[in-house]
């Protein structure tokens, strides 16, 4: 039987890859981690997909930050981890609020990723609304 490539996906914050779990034991992502992701502010969430192959090489994908974290930036909320579970009665609590204009650009950022560059500006757009209802953000004009 053939061993197959393993995929991993982890949100680490840009820069702050550490030898703790759960990236810690491969040191070479480590590095490789925290030197792509050097130009970003530190601890902005990062999306990364590991790929680990047999031999033990690797390969990994980064993405752009997530939209909630992106959303609630935008948005000035303060304390970003316990506000992205969530509003206990979405669409009804507001956490904060966004115009139209950063909802455009968050979509733009989005567009940017390769597996996204397909999709319209537009349907990016209601996407990205749909997550903001989701997370209670309101979206004004």
């Amino acid at each position: 039987m053939a061993t197959r490539d393993q995929i991993v996906k982890l949100i680490v914050g840009a820069g702050k890859a550490s030898p703790s779990p759960p990236v810690g034991p491969a040191l070479g992502i480590l590095k490789e981690f925290n030197a792509r992701t050097a130009h970003i502010n530190p601890g902005v969430p990062i999306p990364a997909r590991v790929t680990i192959r047999p031999d033990r090489t690797f390969s990994f994908e980064l993405r752009t930050p997530t939209t909630a974290y992106m959303l609630l930036q935008a948005a000035g909320v303060k304390e970003i981890k316990n506000k992205i579970r969530g509003a206990s009665r979405p669409g009804h609590e507001s956490v904060g609020s966004v115009t139209l204009k950063h909802v455009y650009e968050i979509a733009k950022i989005k567009q940017s990723e390769p597996r996204l560059s397909g999709l319209s500006v537009q349907g990016l757009c209601k996407s990205v609304i749909a997550q903001a209802n989701s997370i209670g953000v309101t979206v004004t004009a």
